[in-house]
């Protein structure tokens, strides 16, 4: 007897189905094959599969057991198999009856008939709302994550036998109600807050508008100046993530297996700080079956990379084509992967190896060669794709000492940066794009009309400064977001003005 079951593979963060057919033939020796391309956590599951019939209850066909995943020509990785192969089974050798053309089904088993946590629980939800599908079936310690997505029942399932109960009629289970995202709660505790950072204005003003603008951001200075400190704050003036944004980033975290537990969806925008040994497979992705890396972790948050000129050379090049386009293409041989990377980089560095260069309080040891070479760890194409370039100077002595805080709690900024984010999203309405910081060349010029007294002091700077045609189009991007945190609908000269300090000069660490 055949039975068909309808599963999904995900393949970089979309879903296509898969048709998992199971023939239990009424002749031939007993044995259990599995084709269609499985990968080697697939073909264990005709262990996991025969343990956990048994365990249920369930008898498990002693006869020659086919199990076709088609398409056939697309590699099958993972357990999720394990349940569609495990309930085929079942109406295949006809110890149930159920009409599951309908249903998704997918899940990771347990040898007891239990079922597991299983990574691609939402890009499969997803998937079945797309193809039309009713109803999913699927782990219950999946069910949070899925019910985000309307239009489908959500049936969580502990066991392979709670499953047969509900399709034998004799216990239902009751479908996960559907999770609505305004209603969803969301707390976090802030490791800093800005008002915790004592003095550097100037540089709570930039993380103000690389906030506010989603635009990429590089601090130098002296050790213990607080740019990690800074770094750090700036979680806590981040707008919260929309819908869409959640949806986008929480599926990136749901394939990669990185959901906290009891969560649904992520609702605050992530902040990522790998270390500077990381390796280029860690921070772009990749690998042997290719997984999205830290870029994309961060997608829609914070890259935050502490020590910048510590990171390998050609890890930091690797960076320039997701900076520009917001996606990284990942080519192996087993397919092409291709993984969403808009996020804002932080990054931070020192002035020199010892870290004192042009100190006032404590002299350089290093030699001029030494400083040389530090600095040219960081490229001219790498800095030129960075919006905002801030010095954070030594703290004076009399700002450390006060008990009296200086500055704004990062509630009230978040306020400001809430505000510009909105006029952003009306502005861009219809458009695939969110900040400010996400305009192209072209888009700059149709958002952001510039009026003869802005366009000549543009031109000054531009011929004065050496800026290159990238950085001409990023100072017009920050004074849109500098305007926008203003309130003003056209951008002024003083708009333009405070942009143009954030472009590096001669000497930028």
């Amino acid at each position: 007897m055949l039975a068909k079951i309808f599963s999904g593979a995900t393949v970089g963060l979309d879903s296509i189905p898969i048709e998992v057919e199971v023939d239990v033939a009424a002749s031939g020796l007993p044995s259990f094959t599995i084709v269609g391309l499985p990968g080697k956590a697939v073909e264990e599951s005709k262990e996991r599969v025969r343990s956990a019939i048994k365990n249920s209850g369930a008898q498990f066909p002693d006869r020659k057991i086919t199990v076709n995943l088609a398409p056939a020509d697309l590699p099958k990785e993972g357990p999720a198999y394990d349940l569609p192969i495990a309930l085929g089974l079942l109406i295949a050798s006809g110890q149930i009856q159920a009409d599951l053309t309908e249903a998704l089904v997918f899940g990771e088993l347990s040898l007891d008939g239990s079922l597991r946590h299983t990574n691609g629980a939402l890009p499969l939800v997803l998937l079945t709302r797309e193809r039309n599908f009713k109803q999913v079936f699927l782990p219950v310690v999946n069910a949070k994550e899925a019910a985000i997505v309307g239009g489908v029942k959500i049936y969580p399932v502990r066991t392979i036998k709670h499953l047969i109960q509900h399709l034998t009629n004799l216990k239902e289970i009751k479908p996960h109600r559907h999770l609505k995202f305004n209603t969803l709660k969301s707390s976090v505790d802030f490791m800093f807050d800005m008002l915790d950072v004592v003095g550097q204005e100037h540089a709570k003003r930039a993380l103000e508008i690389a906030a506010a603008g989603g635009h990429n951001l590089f601090m130098h200075g002296v050790p213990g100046a607080g740019k990690t400190m800074l770094a750090r704050a700036f979680a806590s003036i981040l707008p919260q993530l929309s819908k869409e944004e959640a949806l986008e980033v929480t599926k990136i975290y749901s394939i990669s297996g990185n959901i906290p537990p009891g969560e649904s969806i992520i609702k605050h925008r992530p902040f990522r700080s790998p270390h500077h040994t990381s390796s280029r497979i860690g921070l772009i992705g990749g690998g042997t079956k290719p997984k999205p890396g830290e870029i994309s972790l961060a997608h829609r948050g914070v890259l935050f990379l502490d020590e910048f000129p510590e990171f390998p050379r050609h890890v930091l090049e690797s960076l320039r084509q997701p900076m520009e386009d917001g996606i990284v293409q990942i080519s192996r041989a087993v397919g092409t992967m291709q993984y969403p990377t808009k996020f804002t980089l932080v990054a931070a560095a020192n002035p020199c190896p010892c870290g004192y260069y042009g100190s006032k309080k404590k002299p350089c040891t290093c030699l001029p060669g030494q400083v040389s070479r530090y600095r040219k760890k960081l490229s001219g194409p790498i800095l030129d794709r960075i919006d905002l370039h801030v010095e954070v100077p030594e703290v004076k002595l009399k700002k450390l000492t006060s008990d009296k805080p200086t500055g704004e709690k990062s509630k009230t900024i978040r306020q400001r940066v809430q505000a510009a984010r909105m006029q952003q999203r009306v502005r861009f309405k219809g458009t695939n794009i969110i900040t400010n910081a996400e305009m192209s060349s072209k888009q700059v010029r149709k958002f952001c009309p510039l009026d003869p007294e802005c366009k000549s002091l543009l031109t000054s700077a531009t011929a004065q400064m050496g800026l290159t045609a990238r950085s001409y189009f990023k100072v017009i991007n920050v004074a849109r977001t500098i305007a926008d945190l203003a309130g003003k609908e056209e951008i002024a000269t003083k708009h333009l003005a405070e942009a143009l300090q954030y472009r590096p000069q001669e000497e930028i660490i």
